[in-house]
């Protein structure tokens, strides 16, 4: 077998190898490229490096010929499905799409779900497309895809570094009369326990900050605005939790009288949706979008009005 290579273009110079080639072999334990790199048989131009190694523009990788092509695969999505989704797409500009997403899609496919948000999107565009950021299956609203890498490494340093420039807000039915405004500032244990696949509230976990901002008194229930101020799993619905307001129809944090309150006629979406997000561009450009709320979800505001 020949040996291969790869080519960078522009819209990989400055990665680091590592995090490149764990990119490209996304099914490779990253212990192996280690290893790989480690004796040689990665090699850039020629030579040996370490992990870090920043990459430019034009430089050949040499990659040892039994690992396997790296072409993407794309799946096939239908025409139909195709136009639906793209009627989502409320912001379009070189760098990024912004998705008024649906509630019941995931954005990747998983052993419960052939297709994913990004199959769909990579479908529509290329295999270039990216999550800038993730919302769960059942929480509807703004999703941020990158069509570059560069604009996905910008989005991406702005979102660890928590910039001031980049905003989140949501709405959501909570269980309970919420009177006034409750900052809560938690830390949480992302890695999902084995039985029912939750997150919880731990002080060996990391930091989570939101602002709950009641709207509107309803039934048993307090229509809220809430923005958080970092991206945790499940943080507004553990947090919600945590509170004792409960996000309407939450079947994993949610409590199951208050869930079962709400009449059979009325949807029984998760009440929670990603209204608004704000961030910067590389250009300094403030992108702000916001998604309309579903009818879905207005209509259980107008059930418990």
């Amino acid at each position: 077998m020949s040996v291969k290579k790869l080519h960078i273009d522009k819209d990989n110079s400055n990665r680091r190898i590592d995090n490149y080639l764990m990119s490209i072999y996304k099914d490779l334990p990253k212990s192996k490229i280690y290893s790989m790199i480690r004796k040689g048989e990665i090699r850039v131009n020629s030579g040996r490096i370490k992990p870090m190694h920043k990459l430019n523009e034009n430089d050949l990788i040499r990659i040892p010929p039994y690992l396997n092509d790296t072409k993407p695969v794309i799946k096939k999505i239908s025409n139909d499905l195709k136009n639906t989704f793209k009627e989502l797409i409320i912001h379009d500009d070189n760098n990024y799409i912004v998705i008024n997403k649906p509630s019941g899609i995931a954005v990747h496919a998983g052993s419960r779900n052939n297709i994913g948000l990004i199959d769909i999107f990579r479908s529509l565009y290329n295999f270039k497309i990216d999550l800038c950021h993730r919302l769960d299956k059942e929480t509807s609203g703004c999703i941020v895809m990158a069509k570059n890498k560069k604009a996905l490494k910008f989005f991406n340093n702005n979102l660890a570094n928590r910039s001031k420039d980049l905003k989140k807000t949501y709405v959501a039915i909570l269980k309970g009369n919420i009177k006034k405004n409750i900052y809560i500032d938690l830390s949480i244990d992302t890695n999902k326990d084995s039985l029912n696949k939750k997150v919880s509230i731990n002080s060996s976990g990391k930091r989570s900050k939101s602002l709950f901002k009641p709207i509107k008194a309803l039934k048993g229930s307090t229509l809220v605005e809430i923005d958080i101020f970092t991206g945790r799993t499940h943080q507004i619905r553990v947090q919600a939790e945590s509170l004792g307001h409960n996000v309407l129809n939450d079947n994993k944090y949610g409590d199951k009288e208050f869930n079962m309150s709400i009449g059979k006629s009325v949807n029984k979406i998760l009440a929670l949706h990603s209204k608004i997000i704000e961030f910067q561009d590389e250009s300094n450009n403030i992108i702000k979008v916001e998604a309309p709320i579903p009818e879905s979800f207005t209509d259980l505001v107008d059930y418990l009005n």
